[in-house]
């Protein structure tokens, strides 16, 4: 089932100057895919089986809530069905989506990000985009609204894979994917790479070796493309580097925020140049949150009840930074 609702991607992936990952990508999926590779996934399977068959209506990709306008048959009980498949995928870290009167309330408002990104970064018009790390594919729809002629996801957590499959039966886009993958196993098969930007969204400080997560970033650039890059940053201390012995915001994998200008080195010994600080916000408690889509705990439960300024562990609280960089 999973292969059948990949193949048109693969079959435009292979068209496109990626066309050397397109069968490396396809056998690994179906590796990933295979039941017996992860205990939840029979369950997700049957999430993702149960969904109803509705007929689509309008499809915006270009909304703060990607959508599709509610069917002739999302109603009562294919309403209920809709609902109870898309909750069996719980918990949902980003969005919104809005699904035949559906509305995927996530954990992170990620159209607020998006809204940063979007006038920062190269119009994506006609591009070739990779979003490593992308979670359920929220970015690559709105690159896909955006203009972009084709998007990789990679996430190695199938949940999102399923996630992006649930969606992806109502949004009906054959230009986008998710697939299960890390950076790491990215098949670079030339000495350049054929994307036109690469998007690494709150991805590079959870890596234990950030120098090697921008290398396969810039492997995977052709000449000229664009890295957009957003992560965590120290503030106020911008020649330093945080790295939490224990847990960061009760995260047990954050290894290493760097301030801005520590971080501008590491693009820069990455190989990149042209590096242009476009944003720096504080995360919000607002901007990511608990919701009956996400109901573990969230921000609001990893600062310090006296200091929210600061985490439970006494760090500077989580402050993102978005950064755009060139391949030359």
């Amino acid at each position: 089932m999973t292969r059948q609702r990949l193949a048109p991607f693969f079959a435009r992936l292979a068209a496109t100057p990626a066309a050397t990952w397109a069968a490396p990508l396809r056998r690994l999926t179906a590796e990933r895919l295979r039941p017996e590779r992860h205990g939840d996934l029979p369950g997700w399977l049957r999430a993702l089986a149960s969904l109803p068959r509705i007929e689509p209506g309008e499809i915006r990709l270009d909304a703060a809530c990607v959508q599709v306008e509610q069917g002739p048959g999302a109603h009562g009980s294919a309403d209920e069905a809709l609902r109870s498949g898309l909750d069996a995928l719980h918990p949902w870290r980003k969005g919104p989506f809005c699904l035949h009167g559906v509305r995927i309330d996530a954990e992170w408002r990620s159209d607020w990000k998006w809204a940063r990104v979007a006038d920062a970064i190269t119009p994506l018009a006609d591009r070739l985009v990779l979003d490593v790390g992308c979670g359920n594919g929220y970015y690559g729809y709105r690159a896909l609204g955006a203009g972009a002629a084709l998007v990789l996801g990679i996430d190695p957590t199938l949940r999102f894979v399923l996630q992006f499959l649930a969606v992806n039966q109502y949004l009906c886009q054959d230009r986008l994917a998710v697939l299960p993958a890390a950076d790491t196993e990215l098949p670079l098969l030339a000495a350049d790479g054929p994307f036109d930007t690469a998007f690494s969204m709150g991805v590079l400080y959870h890596r234990r070796d950030a120098a090697a997560h921008l290398a396969q970033l810039h492997r995977a650039l052709r000449p000229g493309g664009e890295l957009v890059l957003e992560t965590l940053v120290l503030p106020h201390d911008p020649k330093s580097i945080l790295r939490p012995p224990g847990r960061y915001a009760r995260m047990r994998n954050v290894h290493a925020v760097p301030g801005i200008d520590a971080l501008r080195g590491w693009l820069d010994d990455a190989g990149f140049r042209r590096i242009e600080v476009a944003d720096i916000t504080r995360t919000s408690t607002d901007e990511q949150r608990s919701t009956p889509w996400m109901r573990f705990e969230s921000l609001a439960q990893c600062l310090d009840p006296g200091d929210p300024q600061r985490t439970l562990e006494g760090h500077p609280g989580p402050t993102r930074a978005l950064l755009t960089a060139q391949r030359p």
